[in-house]
């Protein structure tokens, strides 16, 4: 499959932590913390921006920036892997900060949307920046800056209800764009002075037309997924979508089998230690994802409804609950970087992951009636998603060789995407069709509200979900050989080679 002109290990000064290396993980971090916190900022400016530009279809200021994050995916992470991660990690930043900026001066609603998908550029700094950490960090602290990376991404939500308040309601919707534009812009800078580029390069050539298959096949079913529940699973254009997005991405795998340098090495992909951790990983992500979006309509639900939960928070009211899942996502970060780094398998951490997650929404789904012990759930919860968050890059850097790092672990992050997009529709169907409580509209303003029994089922879906990643976990291996590429006088293949080239 792959000829290596050498191994793939990064040659980087061991010494351990450094003001430099401190300085460059925390501007990777705030990236991150950027892409993390710009989810619910927009959702909190949504109602600003469409009621200004006379809209309805608000909900593609949220699935254009997921869409072209998770469709450029696979090809930013095979460019990364040929031309360097960190020239694609500053690439992917500053087309973010032009769509980030044409949203903020957008005078139509199509110019305002162009702008969102431009911003998802940035989707992809979640895999290119641990990618970049494995090559330029010293190993030993590589466990650690990874998880950090990843788990950190968690903390400054509980600020984030904060600041989009005092900047929507001080300054305008269009301030959230200017903020995150020229936070993005400073990140380039600095990542620029503190950060180095490996040395690792692959030396392929890139399939367009498999990139082109993938991307619009996930296209497709991204879209078919986020508006089937508004324009009608068995409507035509919700088939179109779904039916022919599965159909592109068949088309895919049959060229990529074919293909001697597919955009993504299916022979690796097909390995147990590679594709059970991106499925565990899409677990990990769509538990999130479930819980972050049932929590706030529980809690903020008011409780004169008499449905046996909801205590009529706002939104500072709900910030309060970010505080155990923000504190601990990061708690758990932390601890797989420490236990990593003392030689605990990553998978057994997944596997802490996938146990913390799933009982935490077992013990939602059975006692939600109580500030106090949603705290301590949400915290539990939190814990779970850290040690997903932080172990899943770990057992990908301990399993696949530098010089597809980042193209292999681009496929974990559309993975996390199509479950994290996915798993919520799933959840909502069953509350809609099943549990809407029998409130008249007048009493709740004519919002929807649910049955008790919605949200039990809800979390009971979630728990079911990390059951399912539990025996994702277990097919893993315990004991595996690291994923190597032959030497060049291997004979498996040929096209794709390995090699180091001296770091600007």
């Amino acid at each position: 499959m792959a000829n290596a002109l050498d191994d793939g290990a990064p040659t980087v000064d061991d010494r351990g932590w450094t003001p430099r290396l401190i300085f460059s993980l925390a501007s990777m971090v705030l990236v991150l913390e950027v892409l993390s916190v710009s989810y619910m900022t927009v959702s909190m400016a949504l109602p600003a921006i469409t009621t200004q530009f006379h809209t309805d279809q608000g909900a593609w200021l949220i699935t254009a920036f997921l869409l072209v994050g998770a469709v450029t995916a696979p090809l930013v992470g095979k460019l990364a892997d040929m031309y360097g991660k960190r020239t694609l990690l500053l690439w992917c930043i500053v087309i973010s900060v032009a769509g980030t900026l044409l949203s903020a001066v957008a005078m139509n609603y199509a110019v305002m949307i162009a702008g969102r998908a431009l911003g998802g550029m940035l989707v992809p700094c979640l895999f290119l920046t641990y990618s970049l950490i494995r090559d330029v960090f010293p190993p030993k602290i590589v466990p650690l800056a990874v998880s950090i990376s990843t788990a950190g991404m968690g903390l400054i939500t509980v600020a984030a209800p904060f600041l989009a308040g005092w900047l929507i309601d001080g300054f305008g919707w269009r301030s959230v764009f200017w903020f995150f534009g020229a936070i993005l812009t400073v990140l380039v800078v600095l990542i620029l002075l503190s950060t180095s580029e490996t040395t690792v390069r692959l030396r392929s050539r890139v399939d367009f037309i498999g990139a082109a298959l993938l991307g619009a096949g996930l296209a497709g079913v991204l879209i078919g997924v986020s508006f089937g529940p508004a324009w009608g699973w068995s409507a035509p254009s919700t088939i179109i979508f779904l039916l022919g997005g599965v159909a592109l991405v068949c088309g895919w795998y049959a060229t990529a089998k074919r293909m001697p340098e597919p955009l993504i090495s299916l022979d690796i992909l097909g390995r147990r230690p590679v594709l059970f951790t991106v499925i565990a990983a899409g677990s990990v992500y769509g538990i999130g994802a479930v819980y972050s979006m049932i929590l706030p309509i529980m809690t903020m639900t008011p409780s004169t409804f008499g449905l046996g939960y909801g205590f009529g928070l706002d939104a500072e009211g709900y910030a309060l609950f970010q505080v155990p899942l923000g504190v601990m996502t990061m708690a758990g970060g932390i601890v797989v970087g420490t236990l990593c780094g003392r030689g605990v398998p990553p998978r057994s951490l997944l596997f802490a992951s996938m146990v913390c997650m799933g009982l935490g929404a077992v013990l939602t789904a059975i006692q939600h009636d109580s500030k106090s012990t949603l705290f301590v759930f949400a915290g539990l919860v939190g814990l779970g998603m850290g040690l997903g968050y932080a172990a899943i890059p770990n057992q990908l850097i301990g399993t696949v060789p530098a010089q597809l790092q980042a193209s292999t672990a681009s496929i974990a992050g559309v993975v996390q995407s199509l479950i994290s997009a996915a798993l919520p529709v799933i959840v909502f169907a069953v509350m809609n069709n099943s549990f809407v409580a029998d409130l008249s509209a007048d009493v709740t303003g004519g919002a929807v509200a649910y049955s008790d029994g919605g949200f039990v089922a809800a979390f009971v879906i979630t728990a079911v979900t990390a059951v399912l990643g539990v025996v994702a976990v277990f097919a893993i291996p315990r004991h595996f050989d690291p994923i190597t590429l032959p030497d060049e006088a291997g004979n498996r293949g040929g096209g794709i080679h390995a090699e180091r080239v001296e770091a600007s």
